[in-house]
């Protein structure tokens, strides 16, 4: 299995609980493929540059997951063809940058 981040902006019309049953619905459907699912992020509502399909704000939802490749290919058909989902974005990322976000006040590990 490879680890993968997903950027998701859901429509800004959306409720906040509408958008974490979408979020629900996707991650259910990369879990049932046999994936873990690792750190979800809701950043919440946030103004576009520039205009999304006649929007400026969407709501934007990072997660992590670690999954087959087939797994991913499906849920990015499914992001595709969700009318909720303005845009999307499927990563595969490096293995050390899996797992929850570093803060920038949290101490670097000592070496011995």
């Amino acid at each position: 299995m490879r680890p993968y981040e997903v950027m998701v902006i859901f429509d800004a019309e959306l409720e906040d609980s509408d958008v974490r049953a979408a979020v629900e619905r996707a991650t259910g459907l990369i879990k049932s493929k046999g994936a873990e699912l690792g750190h979800v992020d809701f950043w919440g509502k946030r103004r576009f540059a520039y205009r999304l399909k006649h929007r400026w704000e969407g709501y934007y939802v990072v997660f992590q997951a670690r999954a087959e490749p087939a797994a991913m290919d499906e849920l990015n058909r499914t992001l595709a063809l969700a009318d909720e989902v303005l845009r999307h974005k499927v990563l595969r990322i490096p293995e050390v940058a899996y797992g929850p976000p570093k803060t920038a006040g949290s101490p670097a590990p000592a070496e011995a």
